[in-house]
């Protein structure tokens, strides 16, 4: 931060000239703001510093991209856990490499026989997209050849929880999804599953558990709960029972091709996955559309690849290169800078046209996971991604400020002994503060 002193002393000068008048409202008036900016950041600096903050790692950048100030730099070149924050970079990735609508599958038809290659698409049949297009096309032939070894990523991501199996939020990641690799279990009226074709399978429990272990054994609580989705193992017997299920005898799994599959199916527009991923944080379609984007340079399914090549060329220039494991941000072994986060949330607003980009974040006291927090007496002031894992809770994105400022932030803490409401408690009123003072 430059250091302008914030004096109310001027020397004199000939007022005598119009141009010299107008040097000095604009020399004023840059001055006033430079004391103002100091103010605000010595203020969230001392808020940074209060006894709060003392035992835990903590770290707030705030850039304002119309001016190029840096308005306060507290721990903004350390690498912390990102959690969900995460999906910035994955949100950035699928923008650059993803068409305007979803990839469903690559294909190419011989006779009466579709031969297909999965593209790792996840709105297929998803519970909440329930996307049937790829479906209804598949069904205009007699016969189907489902390639099997385009995929070469494992089902789990780098360092997530193996006891989390059972949970919505650690679902399998595979070449062509579906039903988002999950089954919906409700109970309206009576025990239901979506596939239903799962329902023979699921039982209710009273126990704390979803799925057996390495089985697809489903089991629904009786908890007050309207529905739940549990993934299943992704096994050879319960996908060709789904599809046999979908299309009955007309899918052949083959493990590879020398057919060239060339042609592109595609369903969805982008920016819902886009959208719902950023809003609902999920981790399976984050996953995913790393899968999607490696889809459209290679005919082999690898999310690593597909990371490195984003950072070597589009984000070259990040002065703090992330360790980045997964799509989702699961992975604890994905580290991060406010910086790496600021640089990429200010390299989005300036290549996308703002309505559009802030449709993709959750709005403060509007949306998402952010519905509940930073709202706003005129709207929404915050635009921002949230990320939770255990002693980690990162906020990363816009914020608009009472004298019209649109300012990027990214705010991180880790290794906290309290709990998480606290620490975004402490982390709005700092974004209060800077939305009415700034």
């Amino acid at each position: 931060m430059k250091n302008t002193g914030c004096s109310n002393s001027f020397y004199p000068i000939d007022m005598g000239s119009q141009s010299v008048r107008y040097i000095f409202v604009i020399f004023l008036s840059l001055l006033l703001s430079n004391c103002k900016s100091a103010k605000v950041s010595k203020q969230l600096e001392k808020s940074l510093t209060s006894n709060f903050f003392d035992h835990q790692f903590t770290g707030l950048l705030v850039y304002n991209p119309r001016t190029k100030d840096t308005i306060i730099n507290h721990n903004g070149e350390r690498y912390f856990t990102p959690a969900s924050n995460t999906k910035i970079f994955t949100l950035y990735t699928g923008l650059h490499y993803l068409p305007e609508k979803v990839p469903a599958f690559k294909y190419t038809v011989h006779q009466d026989t579709l031969i297909v290659k999965g593209t790792g698409d996840p709105s297929f049949l998803h519970p909440y997209f329930k996307d049937s297009s790829a479906l209804e096309f598949m069904k205009n032939y007699k016969a189907i050849k489902l390639v099997t070894d385009n995929y070469n990523n494992e089902k789990f991501g780098p360092g997530w929880a193996w006891e989390d199996y059972d949970r919505y939020y650690s679902t399998e990641r595979s070449a062509f999804p579906l039903y988002g690799n999950v089954v919906t279990i409700s109970n309206t009226d009576d025990l239901d599953t979506y596939p239903k074709f799962l329902k023979s399978q699921t039982t209710y429990t009273l126990l704390d558990k979803r799925r057996d272990f390495n089985a697809n054994n489903f089991y629904y609580k009786l908890d007050g709960k309207t529905s739940t989705e549990v993934p299943f193992v992704l096994d050879t017997t319960i996908v060709k029972a789904l599809w046999n299920d979908l299309l009955p005898n007309r899918v052949e799994f083959i493990p590879y091709t020398t057919a060239k599959t060339d042609q592109v199916f595609y369903s969805i527009p982008t920016d819902s996955l886009f959208k719902r991923m950023m809003h609902v944080s999920d981790n399976f379609l984050a996953e995913q559309i790393l899968v999607m984007a490696s889809s459209t340079i290679s005919d082999t399914l690898d999310a690593d690849p597909i990371r490195k090549s984003i950072l070597e060329n589009q984000l070259k220039d990040l002065k703090q290169k992330p360790k980045w494991r997964d799509g989702s941000g699961l992975s604890n072994y994905n580290l991060f800078t406010p910086l790496s986060l600021v640089q990429v949330l200010e390299k989005l607003y300036a290549e996308i046209p703002r309505q559009r980009l802030f449709n993709f974040f959750p709005a403060g006291g509007v949306s998402g996971t952010l519905k509940n927090w930073y709202s706003g007496v005129d709207g929404p002031y915050v635009f921002a991604k949230t990320g939770t894992l255990s002693s980690a809770s990162t906020l990363s994105g816009y914020l608009l400020t009472n004298s019209g400022e649109v300012l990027i932030f990214s705010f991180m803490n880790n290794n906290y002994n309290t709990s998480s409401n606290k620490v975004k408690e402490h982390m709005q009123a700092v974004l209060e503060y800077l939305r009415d003072n700034y």
